[in-house]
């Protein structure tokens, strides 16, 4: 403050009181009522998963995502519980570190579909995706975002274009998100603009808003653009 510069802090959870059933709570509550006084200088809550594993002896292989080390992903979840709540008491969680970057021996198939890739004639794209072992790192950055989590941690360069264009919210979101907002203060539920599913006001409100912001941070893709366009702009190049 004394040199004019605003320093922003992103604690990480990964003690081994939050890895513990018998002290994961009061942790937990803890941390939460410690981030609460200093709220406006808390950017993020990033989740340390090799820590949390480390507590076990535990590390995820190539072919799984960290919510298939079923005593991390708990903890993910009553971080997320406590720490990511919509209701103005909560903060940005984010994403564990993924940290594989180059592929060797793997025992089960590749994550990525070949009928997305056929569509938009980029069979090399998605090979070059899995020689990198970026298949697993698109699902488990998928898997993130489906559970709460915002953004991830990364460790190699080839990670930052992959977690960029998994962050970019569709047009269909952004269609569904500013339908929700605008029919904000009344009950009720309509089709989607895409005419695939329902949009309800209320439930999918919080959901609208944190898609806003995401939009401002990440931007918004264009109508025909799909994930495969936004790997094959940013990831291909890597």
């Amino acid at each position: 403050a004394s040199a004019g510069v605003r320093l922003l802090a992103m604690p990480v959870i990964e003690s081994p009181e939050i890895i513990h059933r018998e002290t994961r709570e009061d942790a937990l509550l803890g941390v939460q009522r410690l981030l609460d006084k200093h709220r406006s200088s808390v950017l993020a809550v990033r989740t340390g998963a090799t820590d949390l594993c480390s507590v076990y002896g535990i590390r995820r292989g190539r072919d799984l995502t960290i919510w298939d080390v079923r005593l991390v992903a708990g903890v993910l979840t009553d971080v997320i519980n406590v720490l990511g709540r919509t209701d103005g008491t909560g903060f940005v969680v984010t994403g564990p570190v993924w940290e594989y970057f180059s592929s060797d021996e793997r025992l089960f198939k590749p994550q990525l579909r070949h009928t997305p890739f056929d569509q938009h004639d980029a069979n090399r794209l998605r090979a070059d995706l899995i020689t990198r072992d970026l298949d697993g790192l698109i699902r488990e950055v998928v898997l993130d975002k489906v559970n709460g989590l915002t953004g991830k941690t990364v460790i190699h360069p080839s990670h930052v274009p992959v977690v960029h264009a998994l962050s970019v919210v569709t047009h269909e979101e952004y269609a569904d998100a500013t339908d929700v907002l605008e029919a904000a203060g009344r009950s009720g539920v309509s089709a989607s603009r895409y005419g695939n599913k329902m949009n309800e006001s209320k439930p999918h409100l919080s959901w609208a808003e944190r898609t806003i912001l995401r939009a401002r941070a990440f931007g918004v893709a264009a109508e025909d653009v799909g994930l495969v366009d936004l790997l094959a702009a940013t990831a291909g190049r890597a």
